[in-house]
């Protein structure tokens, strides 16, 4: 199967909640093969985790990244063409007097050059990019 959707970090989440979003679960494990995250996930989602205590919890959230989701999941870069349809974005957007979140940006942009759909529950999140198709699983 083709990649086909960017998987924004709260897509990532939802699996490990203590009580997941059964509509959400339901459409990952359908379009298993299909999915990617962006770089940008990827170190929001370490971050996170990094900066917990050691607990059984962090343990678990650690495991699961590592075994499930860097071993499942492709995460692409953020690379010179990613960038720059950032930047273009990103001077548009400022002359309008708007000032993007840089890691929405990112990801924004990595799913832009791969012409992928972005899901996220957070569209406000990625409505004033240009060209961008973007998912809510959650509604």
């Amino acid at each position: 199967m083709a990649i086909k959707y960017l998987l924004d970090t709260n897509l990532v989440s939802e699996p490990v909640r203590k009580v997941p979003n059964q509509k959400v679960i339901k459409r990952l494990e359908a379009a298993a093969g299909e999915l990617a995250i962006a770089a940008t996930t990827w170190h929001e989602l370490l971050f996170g985790v990094l900066r917990m205590d050691r607990s059984p919890r962090r343990t678990a959230l650690e495991q699961y990244l590592l075994s499930i989701i860097q071993q499942e999941i492709l995460i692409l870069p953020y690379d010179a063409d990613a960038a720059t349809w950032f930047s273009q974005e990103r001077a548009r957007l400022s002359r309008q007097g708007l000032t993007p979140s840089y890691p929405d940006g990112q990801i924004a942009a990595v799913a832009a050059v791969n012409h992928l759909i972005l899901v996220s529950r957070n569209q406000n999140d990625f409505a004033q990019f240009s060209g961008l198709q973007v998912e809510n699983w959650f509604a």
